[in-house]
Formats: structure tokens, sequence, C-alpha cells
């Protein structure tokens, strides 16, 4: 009878060790596969967001430039980054028949805020393109100026017209103010004509002068 108990306490306890196993086996084969679909997952989402930013292209640069000159629709016309003087000219609506295209670099890439001034035959001065907050293009640089800055007090309409913010009534303001009141003895005292602010003033500070 004793030996009957002790071979059902064996049965019993191999039974037991049979069923642990099989139980931690079914939990190890049910937890491997979604762990590693999950990393394989993430792996592949992050794959395709690399991708996706290269791929995305980035945005042109937008820039403004400033064509005067012996031009047919003279302007200020909006340029992609890498174009060139030739793009320009020609969205300006090509030279005219009196422009001197052999003083003009067709091929020079244009920058944001530049003038491309085209000059007529046996005008004094050459064509070329500087930044405009330097006030000056073509004939501009060759009087009425004193190292690349516009005098207040020797400039012309046009050299006027040359300086940032400044159009024809405004240069027009300015003469008129120098014939009625004077000469400028600062060039704060720019303030004091009609149609120029501080906001104004302030972006032509740099490329005046009084003297």
């Amino acid at each position: 009878m004793e030996g009957i108990l002790k071979r059902k306490r064996t049965m019993i306890t191999v039974a037991v060790t049979f069923m642990a196993a099989g139980i931690y086996f079914f939990l190890q084969q049910g937890e491997g596969p979604a762990d590693t679909e999950d990393i394989f997952s993430v792996a592949a989402k992050e794959a395709e967001i690399e991708q996706n930013e290269k791929e995305t292209p980035a945005d042109p640069e937008i820039i403004k430039v400033d064509v005067k000159g012996a031009v047919n629709s003279p302007g200020i016309f909006t340029a992609q980054s890498g174009e060139r003087v030739i793009d320009l000219i020609s969205a300006a609506g090509g030279f005219t028949e009196k422009a001197d295209k052999d003083k003009v670099n067709f091929a020079q890439i244009v920058e944001d805020q530049m003038v491309i001034y085209v000059p007529e035959i046996g005008e004094e001065g050459k064509g070329y393109m500087e930044n405009i907050q330097v006030g000056l293009s073509g004939e501009a640089a060759a009087k009425g100026t004193s190292g690349g800055l516009v005098n207040l007090n020797t400039a012309t309409q046009e050299e006027l017209e040359t300086l940032t913010g400044i159009g024809p009534s405004k240069a027009n303001a300015i003469l008129e103010y120098r014939e009625t009141v004077g000469k400028f003895k600062e060039a704060d005292e720019l303030k004091k004509v009609t149609g120029i602010g501080d906001k104004t003033f302030e972006r032509l500070r740099d490329s005046i002068l009084v003297k």
C-alpha cells in the first residue's frame, strides 16, 4: 500500500513539473513574436520618417532685385537663388536700343537687395550690380557721393532715388527742403523732410552723409 502511494506521489510530481514547463514554454512563445514585432515596427517607422525628411526639398530662397537704366520695363523683380543678371534683364523686358550691353556681366549671380544698372551707350561710369543698401548704381557712383555714401547736400534726384525706400516723391521732397531751408547740417535733419520718419531714416543712416 505504501509503495502505491509513493508511485502516485511521483506521478503527480512529474505531471505538475510537465505542466509548469508547458505553461512557461507557452508564455515564452506568446511574448517573443510580439516583442520582436514591436522592435521591427518602430525601426521601420523611423526609417520611413528619415527617408521622407531626405526627400522633402528645401524651400527655394526668394530674393528681390532692382533693375534700372536702359531696360524696357525697369522695376523691382522677384528672383530665385541661382538666377543670373540676364534672367532679371529679360524679366525687365530686355535692353533698350541705347543700352551698352558690353558693360553688363550677364553671367553674374544675383543676390537679395541688389541693383542691376544698365548704362546707355556713351554714359559715364559702368553698369554693375551692388547691394542696394550702399545706395549707388551706374552713373550715380561717379558723382554726388563720398566713400559709397550719398551726400544729401549735393545729391541729384537720380542719386537720391538709389537710396533704400526713397522714390521720386521723397527724393523731390528732399530737394525742396534743401532749396527752401538750406543745406543739411547733420544727417538726422533728414527726418524733418515730409514723408521721412524714424524707420525710413534708420534704413538710410548707413548710406548717407552731410558735408
